[in-house]
């Protein structure tokens, strides 16, 4: 199972990519992805919706059952994945190029309580 270095992860299995122009990327790990199995459906939120951390923002369903997508930061929804949303199964085959939204963080310390790829290996291990 690939755990990206480049990335951080949180408790409830999604990855965290703190890009260039100050916005995190969001989306759902491999684990996560396999867990679930084959994914049929993608609910995103709102642009412009302001959100807390670990605040259940998105929800992702398979054929086997649906899971709620919780926010790594606070912070507001600047951008969604309509590729998601219009071709789930693409979370499964590529969980990592397969981003949900995009946020722009409110409290960068709270980025202390993600996790890096080893300490997330130990963590679904």
């Amino acid at each position: 199972m690939t755990i990206p270095a480049d990335l951080l992860y949180s408790e409830t299995h999604q990855w965290a990519r703190f890009d260039n122009d100050g916005l995190v990327t969001v989306g759902i790990t491999h684990f996560a992805q396999s867990t679930l199995g084959d994914m049929v459906y993608v609910e995103l939120p709102a642009i412009g919706r302001q959100v807390k951390q670990q605040e259940a923002v998105a929800l992702v369903e398979s054929v086997k059952s649906a899971s709620d997508v919780h926010c790594p930061l606070s912070g507001e929804i600047t951008e969604t994945n309509a590729e998601a949303v219009d071709t789930p199964e693409l979370i499964n085959d590529a969980p990592y190029d397969t981003w949900l939204f995009r946020l722009r963080p409110s409290d960068l310390a709270e980025r202390a309580a993600l996790l890096d790829a080893a300490a997330y290996e130990k963590a679904i291990a």
